[in-house]
């Protein structure tokens, strides 16, 4: 087997840590929109993303929409680094004497980034969702404890659930760090990485569905095999394949944020698994709500993508790291 190019770990953490705070600082107001919208239950707070952004903005300030941003822009770096890194690991592992890998292989690597970024992504994700969610809850409660009407039939009466009680004016909005803390405290390890199945489920496919589609479409703006693509196809491709990836795995995002979500509003399921989850949702509120926040996602997912590929291929770290060199 011919040489190959050494995966630089240092660089590969520049540059995901590069791509990932300018995406997450350009995107992250849509990404609060998409957990919101997938989080409400029955007679929702909001009619759409829009709607979501303009309350959240009247309601919370402009901050309010970047509310659990600082876990991603302090998690993102790593979590982009290892999918990357390990994409290139998983790519050169199972080619064979420097030949284009067949598509199966490009999915097998894939699959291989998605199971390792886990270790990051899920409570990374656990951690951004609670705080992503406590303004709907604010208002859901609000509303729900401002009417005389009845409850919409969910499966378990307000009484039954910890997390459910007191006034809108009560309700307490804690930090990352109090919410991880007490999660280490009362449930260890296990507690932070809650949902870790459901995050399997929604990032392996997710991962053999965009690394394949990207190095495809990637290398179509390339003129020899050796050759780096411009920086505008590799952001395209990047967009392009980010967006098809998100909205094809929307309904296991679905199931991820309603099983990670720690407090329920009034009236709201909880739930006990993946499966339960996926049939009360079936049940309560019919197969569209698989695909609650799929335009959110897609909005998110494709610059996040196409700026973290962009990074990448312009090879940003590997830069730095030259020019201390």
């Amino acid at each position: 087997m011919g040489s190959k190019k050494k995966i630089s770990v240092p660089a590969k953490l520049i540059n995901g840590g590069v791509a990932g705070l300018v995406g997450v600082s350009c995107v992250f107001p849509i990404d609060l929109a998409k957990t919101r919208l997938q989080n409400q239950q029955g007679q929702g707070v909001y009619t759409g993303m829009r709607d979501c952004l303009v309350k959240t903005l009247r309601s919370e300030g402009f901050f309010g929409m970047y509310r659990g941003a600082a876990v991603n822009l302090t998690l993102v770096t790593p979590e982009k680094a290892i999918k990357l890194a390990a994409n290139d690991f998983f790519r050169q592992l199972l080619s064979q004497d420097r030949k284009e890998l067949t598509l199966m292989r490009e999915m097998l690597a894939g699959c291989g980034a998605g199971a390792c970024q886990v270790v990051v992504t899920s409570p990374m994700e656990m951690l951004k969702i609670q705080l992503q969610d406590a303004g709907r809850l604010a208002i859901h409660q609000q509303k729900v404890l401002g009417t005389d009407g009845p409850q919409a039939p969910f499966s378990q009466p307000p009484q039954e659930r910890p997390y459910t009680t007191g006034t809108a004016s009560a309700f307490k909005r804690r930090s990352a760090t109090v919410i991880a803390r007490d999660l280490l405290k009362t449930q260890g390890l296990v507690g932070l990485y809650k949902g870790l199945g459901v995050t399997l489920l929604r990032d392996v496919p997710f991962s053999i569905i965009y690394f394949p589609l990207f190095a495809n479409i990637n290398k179509l703006g390339q003129r020899h095999s050796e050759e780096k693509a411009p920086f505008f196809h590799s952001f395209v491709s990047g967009c392009v394949a980010g967006s098809v990836a998100a909205v094809a795995v929307t309904p296991l995002d679905v199931l991820k944020t309603r099983i990670q979500t720690l407090k329920k509003g009034l009236g709201e399921d909880t739930y006990n698994g993946i499966i339960d989850c996926a049939r009360k949702i079936w049940a309560h509120e019919g197969p569209a709500a698989f695909m609650k926040g799929a335009g959110c996602r897609a909005l998110v997912i494709a610059p996040l993508f196409g700026i973290a590929q962009g990074v990448y291929f312009i090879g940003i770290g590997e830069y730095i790291l030259g020019y201390f060199h």
